[in-house]
């Protein structure tokens, strides 16, 4: 069985956010600090909370993620990221409304000390949005130019070893691949001439590979998963993985649609409609931007169910995905879903779940499970798609050859199978012949 060598998490790690005064990118940052202060708990994070089984059932060894694979400290984070609106972090933390004012008093100093770099801004690609606190440049090469001479700043200043860069910005317009996107000579063409389908998003992910930082990309826009960047990523041996953080709704869509599946449950239609009243929910309030959250939405079903294997039962369902801006409800967002469906002799039934969540709380511990697994691979020296990480991602990227998995089950799996071939442990698969674990073949997720 291969080994395989891991970096110790010696030094500093920077992580650069774009959307740094989002909600999103607040509420984690408040959550670290609070961690840090011990003044709460990294709910919902796999990293911190998690455990994972070593060896056999009978074993019964069951050490945290954070004790079996060296993984950053919290301790050893630095943050920093770009923005379109010139504030701290601690007044951005404030007009999200997301958290309470005396969880914000607590950490009040450290979120006032942080404060955005102005960030690339194009308003064709996100129009319910204005951009003041922004960058300047002849052309989209400039512009990336810029940012990578920010990560150096940011690296330099802080005395970093290693960088993560997230995004957690607004959806962008929805595009798809052209043949400026192909070849990285083609986008860097693209780049000196202004292309109109490269997008921002698109200059942060070339211009952090290019400084050597694993690249995350937390929502549904076209940007790091291009041919030009994905080949680019390889060629510098970083890590990148994307995309769309997987929170409400689809959360509970890879949870039920595997349950259909598993016991051959037909399925006639699927109705899911969303409110919120963020920022996130004024920008998906342009159609533009919408097709891009719908098109990561609706990508789920058909490779949970595969209706091309199961012709009678999912062949001609009926999926609606909307998502509708009510600034009353704020960063509560309600996902309600209407289920169809039939069983025993066609007869129908009706499933229905009302999931009244909080869109930042969920988002903030996959944004810190990302971050310190994408140092984990960048130390590893794992390039390239991360399709380990799919778990975290409405719309997981893949290699070309394989079809997504979206099945939460299997992508939890997976995850931790991989952690444990990192730490040359003997992947589990849960068959025992004679008490004796079966050993999986090897995965062929590394280079």
């Amino acid at each position: 069985m291969k080994t395989y060598e891991i970096e110790k998490p010696e030094g500093k790690l920077g992580v650069l956010i774009v959307g740094l005064n989002g909600a999103v990118s607040t509420t984690f940052l408040a959550g670290v600090f609070a961690i840090r202060k011990n003044l709460a708990h990294p709910v919902g994070s796999l990293t911190q909370l998690g455990k994972i089984r070593i060896g056999k059932r009978s074993e019964n060894n069951f050490p945290f993620v954070k004790d079996f694979v060296p993984l950053t400290s919290l301790d050893d984070l630095v943050f920093g990221g770009w923005d379109i609106r010139d504030e701290t972090c601690l007044e951005a933390a404030k007009y999200a409304k997301v958290l309470d004012e005396k969880d914000l008093n607590s950490i009040a100093d450290e979120l006032n000390s942080i404060k955005p770099m102005r960030g690339v801004f194009d308003q064709k690609f996100v129009k319910r949005l204005e951009g003041h606190y922004i960058k300047s440049a002849e052309n989209k090469y400039e512009l990336m130019m810029q940012l990578r001479e920010d990560i150096k700043s940011f690296k330099e200043l802080n005395s970093l070893d290693r960088v993560v860069v997230i995004w957690a910005g607004s959806t962008e317009t929805f595009i798809e691949q052209k043949e400026v996107h192909s070849t990285k000579e083609n986008f860097i063409n693209g780049m000196v001439n202004n292309d109109p389908d490269i997008s921002p998003s698109m200059l942060y992910a070339f211009a952090s590979i290019a400084e050597g930082a694993a690249y995350i990309n937390g929502s549904p826009n076209l940007s790091v998963d291009i041919s030009a960047i994905v080949d680019f990523a390889n060629e510098m041996n970083v890590p990148v993985a994307g995309k769309d953080f997987k929170t409400g709704q689809t959360l509970i869509k890879t949870v039920i649609a595997p349950m259909l599946k598993m016991r051959l449950l037909g399925l006639n239609g699927w109705f899911s409609n969303n409110i919120l009243g963020n920022r996130d929910g004024e920008v998906l309030d342009d159609p533009g931007s919408f097709k891009t959250k719908e098109e990561s939405k609706l990508s789920v079903l058909n490779s949970i169910l595969q209706p091309e294997l199961y012709e009678e039962l999912y062949s001609d369902y009926y999926h609606k995905v909307r998502i509708n801006y009510y600034p009353p409800r704020g960063d509560n967002k309600e996902g309600w879903d209407n289920i169809d469906i039939f069983g025993w002799l066609g007869y129908p039934m009706e499933l229905k779940i009302n999931f009244l969540c909080r869109d930042s709380i969920l988002a903030a511990p996959i944004m810190l499970d990302l971050i310190l697994f994408a140092d984990l691979a960048l130390r590893s020296n794992m390039k390239g798609i991360q399709e380990w990480m799919s778990l975290f991602f409405k719309s997981p990227m893949h290699s070309e050859n394989v079809v997504p998995e979206h099945d939460l089950f299997i992508q939890s799996m997976k995850l931790k199978n991989t952690l444990r071939k990192l730490m040359n442990e003997t992947p589990i698969t849960h068959l025992d012949t004679n008490g004796v674990e079966q050993i999986v073949e090897e995965y062929d997720c590394y280079e």
